[in-house]
């Protein structure tokens, strides 16, 4: 366990239910992984098997039921919610929805500018700075005016990666980052995350059902099913691990 990563330790979730019985519905069953900077975690499995929720709980939105999450050595659940908030400025996410993960009725141009100024940046740092970072996931000022409905999914993305690079954190949550684009996009955005993470020596933690990229992306594979971790090691053993089960049949993902 290193000090300089995301630990997820024995991490489990339920959630009850009933008015007068309480029942409980066990979502997560004694989860660990580790993130750590310069590496890309792959998190596979059938939709409904927790993926979402783990997310949650590793961005500190929910807290687990038991097990611990560990923010370079820092475990955020046994700290005061300042300090927690001070922790989990180091984790960001990318959403699917690219386009729903802004401010509708903002500019592209005030939703940057809100984050910078959350940053703490005046108003010619910010706007320097914001016209370097998008020029970095290769953006023009030519979008400043527009709102994320007139801009494609892949500009959308490309923005959200702007934003984040903003927040400077240290790993970030790729929560299915380019089912939403088509291929050549996809390919593109791909491109940019790797660049990213060489530069700022990201630690990714990638949520995907697809298993080439998953393949393609990932150092080390971590598959879910039922809520419980199936399979956990690097890539070269998770493709012949995928294989032996025969892997479209398996994880029901192409």
């Amino acid at each position: 366990m290193l000090l300089i990563s995301v630990v997820v330790d024995c991490v489990s979730k339920s959630y009850s239910y009933g008015l007068f019985s309480k029942r409980y519905d066990k979502i997560l069953s004694d989860i660990s992984l580790e993130i750590t900077k310069g590496k890309t975690v792959g998190l596979i499995g059938p939709s409904g098997v927790g993926k979402t929720t783990l997310a949650k709980i590793i961005m500190g939105l929910e807290k687990p039921t038991s097990g611990k999450i560990l923010i370079e050595g820092t475990d955020i659940w046994h700290i005061s919610s300042e300090d927690r908030n001070i922790s989990l400025k180091k984790i960001k996410m990318v959403f699917q929805d690219s386009q729903g993960s802004l401010n509708p009725k903002k500019t592209i141009k005030q939703s940057l500018y809100e984050t910078a100024n959350l940053m703490g940046l005046d108003v010619f740092k910010g706007e320097s700075l914001i016209l370097e970072l998008l020029d970095r996931v290769g953006l023009s000022s030519d979008i400043f005016c527009r709102y994320p409905h007139q801009i494609s999914g892949g500009q959308n993305q490309r923005v959200a990666l702007a934003r984040i690079l903003l927040v400077k954190p240290e790993y970030v949550i790729l929560d299915e980052p380019t089912s939403a684009l088509d291929i050549a996009v996809q390919a593109q955005i791909l491109e940019l995350l790797n660049n990213l993470q060489k530069e700022n020596n990201f630690g990714y933690l990638l949520i995907s059902h697809n298993i080439p990229l998953i393949e393609f992306m990932s150092d080390k594979v971590v598959v879910l099913d039922k809520g419980s971790i199936i399979f956990q090691g690097d890539t070269k053993e998770f493709t012949k691990f995928n294989s032996l089960k025969n892997k479209n049949n398996f994880i029901g993902y192409k």
